[in-house]
């Protein structure tokens, strides 16, 4: 077993799980749906092929840098035809997200290589928002634990975002463990057919966790002994 960690960034973000007709929607995170996508286009799959291995990897990811929420106003007139219909579609802007795919090494090291020489272009979502590149930040061998992987990942937040928000601590959106209390969210891919997309529900658990570089200065700081030797009560 590995686990392969991704980071995903970009401009622009939309991971939409219940887009219905003139409004399009995005969750605040990258969706199970949209990661099997991205996959899917680095291996040069067509919408017919099928994704049950790629959507059967467990999934966590780590906001990093949560980004707001945009929104655009679209139409579009078909030549000889009436415009259709104003549509909403709500984009996530300067957003950093890291994700760890858990699964065979075997598999991860084809995505691995993939993912840094793709098929077809990759998206972060829709065709609209292309990444940040380099996509995969490591594949790390004889490990199985996606939560832990991205406990010890570096922050990968902006400079900017670094001086604006102190964080102590970070949200991973996870595959529910059995008897774990969860959500559940309508992102899981049964296929991406041309004759009618199918998604399932997936059980999602939502945890927060220290944030490892905030956790590794404090822990420097407890080491070198000064928090130990400081006596706040000698200048009474």
């Amino acid at each position: 077993m590995a686990v392969l960690v991704l980071r995903l960034a970009g401009p622009m973000q939309s991971w939409g799980d219940q887009s219905r007709y003139t409004r399009r929607l995005t969750r605040r995170e990258p969706t199970k749906s949209g990661v099997v996508g991205l996959l899917a286009a680095a291996l040069g799959r067509t919408r017919e092929e099928p994704v049950d291995g790629l959507a059967q990897l467990e999934m966590a990811v780590r906001i990093d840098q949560p980004g707001k929420i945009i929104r655009d106003f679209q139409t579009e007139r078909p030549e000889g035809k009436d415009a259709l219909p104003l549509s909403h579609r709500f984009y996530l802007c300067d957003s950093k997200f890291l994700v760890a795919l858990g699964g065979p090494v075997e598999m991860l090291r084809v995505l691995e290589g993939a993912l840094k020489a793709p098929r077809w272009p990759l998206f972060l979502g829709r065709r609209s928002c292309p990444p940040d590149m380099p996509i995969v930040m490591h594949l790390v061998e004889d490990r199985d634990d996606v939560r832990a992987v991205l406990a010890e990942e570096p922050w990968c937040a902006s400079a900017r975002y670094r001086r604006q928000h102190a964080s102590d601590e970070l949200e991973l959106v996870c595959d529910a463990h059995d008897g774990e209390a969860c959500d559940s969210q309508a992102d899981y891919p049964l296929s991406f057919s041309l004759t009618g997309r199918r998604y399932a529900c997936r059980p999602v658990v939502r945890l927060r966790i220290p944030n490892p570089e905030q956790a590794s200065e404090l822990h420097a700081w407890d080491k070198s002994g000064a928090a130990l030797d400081h006596d706040p009560m000698a200048v009474l």
